[in-house]
Formats: structure tokens, C-alpha cells, sequence
């Protein structure tokens, strides 16, 4: 095949397996062989419809098959794709969709109201829409009406397509989650995401009977690049939930005998509230991943109190994502590590000056390797600023490393405020409040103070059939951490805010609460 990239991977392993399952979703269950031919006739009508070399294609949908195939289908084109946020307002899609120059929408039916409040705003010529709907093409203003998806791929050709696409093309834009200014589009190449898929399959032992339980959303980078794609780059099946709901993860996991399952915190935290959690049937799972931010010790300790692999990593999208794993055989003695890099990928934690910390200094974290971004779309200036002179992305996150290598994610640099002199970094104090059994969920902010610059100031959601007061919160701080990082008030929420990749919000806690 002379198309090297992601986009040739349904017919590669068509070739291969055929006749294993390659996605379920609902109760449509979709065969390797069947993929690669849907994939086929949709790149054919993304042709009909104008899409040439370079161009990007737009995602706007919950979990489902037309994602993948959208996907897939843009990358046997030798187009780009782009993913969509579902939980963004009109203006923030819209933004997105004129800054990369979208010129095909392929979209949800049950995202109407979205669509139609960014659909005067951008440039989109065609729409094509999931479900129950049809294709809008607006040609010179003027709105034409043609068949849904599923009669668009019926329609086209079926004949193999082989577009030479070089695996240092771009495959993806994947728009970083905006939580402080615009949003920016990180370019992601064939090769980037390839080499993210050689290491989770060199990190997690992956193997063609996975059964992999695809429950955070596909527009973000770890359920995407982390766990779908590598499923299906070693033929495994891919069980696709449009939104997550533990009672459903709990009734997949033991009806499709799931194997392998991602998740960020907050899901992993609802599943062990559940009222289920005790009973449920959890015995076909081999390992479990968590990422998108620190997790809490207490909540990997209850997983592996059931006896299940829980293994964690860090990563971000401008690393595709993966950058550091915790791997199973270490799993239980450095409970609450990020691990260390992975295979293809060089990782540093240094200083101010780029000199690399000493053992439990804190610094920034650096990253190197075939994963790491093209830059950023249209962005030469911010990409510029991302990387060092020597070719090291600068994460903006700080971390730690122990004596034997292993590497603990502190908090982001961003985040951390300073409290008489003194460096507070919010995670640290988070770790210690979520050991108080009353604490669901918890972020601790700073606030400005007249005596210290700052102090602490904690946000937490209390548990279910638990009562708590500041008083008891602060006196359970009291001697686990050094007094200037205990916070100095204790907020109560019922929830606190999360973009749709579940990660927590904190520019909105620190507006909210300040």
C-alpha cells in the first residue's frame, strides 16, 4: 500500500481479520472486514463532496461508529481530522471550525440545536449528518438537501482507494481543552500517532482477543489515541459507550466480558460510589488505566483491594498523549507515580535553567520523542514558545522523581500559587484531603491574603450519606502536611466543574470561589 497512515489501517487489518469484530456500539456489532468497506465508501463520497489532500473534516458527535469512520475515512483521503468537543458552546465550535478551516461538518442529529447556533457563523459548505437527518450543502448561500449518512456511504464507490500518504502528514488536529484562552489546534501526524500506539502496546501487553470498553469521550486525546486505536491497530474489539454512566459500564463490562477499560478520575470515582461497586461482576478485566490527572492513592488502593491491575500514566495532547506509565508489575510499590517514560519517549523533570532536578525537587516537565506534536496549527509563534532550543516540549506541568527513576506528577506549574515564600502545590494537599472518608471529590485554590500573598482554600463534594464542617477538615489536615500548605477555609459544593475530558476546571473554581 503506498498510504502509510492511520487512514490505511481498516484495510490493513481487513486483510488480516476480516471477520472479527472490529466496534460495538449499541446493538450494532461491525466486523473488521465491514469497517474497512464503510471506511472505503466514505472516503469516496468525502471526495464527491470536494475533500482533496490537506483538507480537514470535522467531527461533531458522541461516541459512535461514524466517528471512527470519519476517522479513518479522512486519512485514506489524505485529509485531516478534527475532532469536536460536544459539551463546548456554539461560539467555542465555531471558533474551532473557522480556525481550521473545516469544510465538512459530519455531525450528531441529536447536536441540532448546537449546530444550528454556530451555523451562521462559520464557513462550513457541507453537513452531513448522523441519524435521522441529511446533507445540507450551502453553495453560494443557497441551502440543498440530499440523503443521511448512512445513504451517502450506500451511494458511493466501493473500489480500494490508495492515496500516498507519508506517515509525517498531519492525521489529526485535536484542539487542547481552552481551559485558560483560546483554544489551540495540536497537529498530530501519522508517525505521532502511530509511535503512541507502539508504546501502549509495548506498556499494557495488548492482545487481539481485548475487549476494550471505550466509555470517556473520542474527541479527547486519551480515549482516542490511548485506548481505541490501539485496539484496533492489534485487532481487538472496541465497545463503544456514547456517554458514560457507571451503571452501564458495570452491565458492559460483564455482558461483553470487557478486558481492558480508560478512564479519567471522576469515572473511575463514580464507578467505586456506585452502589454496585461491591457486587459487581468485574472478573473478565485484565487491566485498567487511568490518566487525565493525579489520582488520588486512596482510589487506586480501591481497585486493587478488588484485585484488578490499576495502572495510571501522564500525557498530554501535544505528546499524543502518552509520555510516562506506571506498568502492572510496578503498579502496587509506586502507587500514586506517573512511572517512567515510555519506550519511544525521553522525559525530564528540570529547573528554571533546563538543568534536571535532583531527587524529590520539583521542576517542569520535559518531553521528547516520535510522539511529541508537529506544532500548533497556524500557530508558529506558540509552538515556538513550546519547545526548547534542543527539541524538548515544555509541558507546563511539574513533577518529582525518586531515587530509582520513577516520576510523580505534582500539579500544573500554572496552578501552583506560593504562600508565604513557600511553593503550595494544590495535588499535594488534594492527595491528603481525599484520605478523609467524607471527601468525594475535592480541589484546593488559592486565594489572596493580606498576611501570606496567598492561601489555600479548599472546594470539596462530600459523599453520599457523609456530613463533614471546615473545623473537622482542617483539624484532619492538621500534622500530615507542613502548615502553610493546609488550606485556611474548606468550601462545600455539589459538584465541581469539568470540561468533557473530566478535567477539573480550575480557572472556573478560582473564579468562583477566589
Amino acid at each position: 500500500m503506498r498510504n502509510q497512515g492511520v487512514g490505511s489501517w481498516p484495510a490493513r487489518r481487513a486483510r488480516m481479520t476480516p471477520h472479527r469484530t472490529a466496534l460495538v456500539h449499541e446493538s450494532t456489532t461491525i466486523t473488521y472486514g465491514e469497517l474497512h468497506h464503510r471506511v472505503t465508501r466514505l472516503a469516496h463520497a468525502l471526495r464527491g463532496l470536494g475533500v482533496r489532500r490537506g483538507d480537514r473534516v470535522a467531527y461533531l458527535g458522541l461516541n459512535h461508529p461514524a466517528l471512527a469512520e470519519t476517522l479513518f475515512a479522512a486519512g485514506a483521503a489524505g485529509a485531516v481530522f478534527v475532532p469536536l468537543n460536544t459539551r463546548l458552546a456554539p461560539p467555542e465550535l465555531a471558533f474551532i471550525l473557522n480556525d481550521s478551516g473545516a469544510d465538512v461538518l459530519i455531525w450528531d442529529t441529536a447536536l441540532a440545536e448546537t449546530v444550528a447556533g454556530f451555523r451562521d457563523d462559520v464557513e462550513i459548505r457541507h453537513y452531513v449528518e448522523v441519524g435521522t437527518g441529511h446533507i445540507a450543502t450551502d453553495v453560494a448561500g443557497k441551502a440543498s438537501m440530499s440523503q443521511p449518512y448512512e445513504e451517502m456511504l450506500a451511494g458511493a464507490a466501493a473500489e480500494p482507494i490508495d492515496e500516498n500518504v507519508e506517515l509525517d502528514e498531519v492525521c489529526m488536529i485535536q484542539y487542547t481543552s481552552g481551559t485558560s484562552g483560546r483554544p489551540k489546534g495540536v497537529m498530530l501526524t501519522h508517525a505521532n500517532i502511530t509511535w503512541n500506539c507502539y508504546n501502549i502496546l509495548l506498556d499494557v501487553d495488548v492482545t487481539q482477543d481485548e475487549i476494550s470498553l471505550v466509555s470517556a469521550p473520542m474527541f479527547h486525546t486519551a480515549a482516542l489515541n490511548q485506548l481505541f486505536l490501539p485496539t484496533v491497530l492489534k485487532g481487538g474489539t472496541a465497545v463503544l459507550m456514547s456517554r458514560f454512566d457507571p451503571d452501564q459500564a458495570f452491565d458492559l463490562i460483564a455482558d461483553q466480558r470487557v478486558t481492558w477499560m480508560f478512564g479519567v478520575t471522576a469515572m473511575f470515582l463514580a464507578m467505586a460510589q456506585s452502589p454496585r461497586w461491591a457486587d459487581a461482576d468485574l472478573s473478565s478485566v485484565r487491566n485498567l488505566m487511568c490518566g487525565g490527572a493525579p489520582v488520588p492513592e486512596s482510589l487506586i488502593r480501591t481497585y486493587q483491594d478488588r484485585g484488578l491491575i490499576f495502572l495510571q500514566g501522564y500525557g498530554l495532547t501535544e505528546t499524543s498523549p502518552g509520555a510516562l506509565f506506571l506498568r502492572a508489575a510496578e503498579s502496587t510499590v509506586k502507587v500514586g507515580s506517573a512511572g517512567t517514560p515510555c519506550f519511544f519517549t525521553d522525559v525530564r523533570v528540570v529547573r528554571p535553567d533546563l538543568t534536571d532536578v535532583g531527587t524529590g525537587e520539583v521542576g517542569e516537565i520535559l518531553v521528547q520523542g516520535p510522539n511529541v506534536m508537529a506544532g500548533y496549527w497556524q500557530l508558529p509563534e506558540a509552538t515556538s514558545a513550546a519547545v526548547t532550543e534542543d527539541g524538548w516540549l515544555r509541558t507546563g506541568d511539574a513533577a518529582t522523581v525518586d531515587d530509582h527513576g520513577y516520576m510523580y506528577v505534582v500539579d500544573r506549574v500554572k496552578d501552583m500559587f506560593i504562600s508565604g515564600g513557600e511553593n503550595v502545590y494544590p495535588a499535594e494537599v488534594e492527595q491528603v484531603i481525599y484520605q478523609h472518608p467524607a471527601a468525594a471529590e475535592c480541589a484546593v485554590i488559592g486565594v489572596a491574603d493580606e498576611r501570606w500573598g496567598e492561601v489555600g482554600r479548599a472546594v470539596i463534594v462530600v459523599r453520599d450519606g457523609y456530613t463533614t464542617t471546615e473545623a473537622e477538615i482542617l483539624d484532619f489536615l492538621a500534622g500530615k502536611l507542613g502548615k502553610y500548605k493546609v488550606p485556611k477555609s474548606v468550601v462545600f459544593v455539589d459538584a465541581l466543574p469539568r470540561n468533557a475530558a473530566g478535567k477539573l476546571l480550575k480557572t472556573r473554581l478560582r473564579e468562583t470561589h477566589r
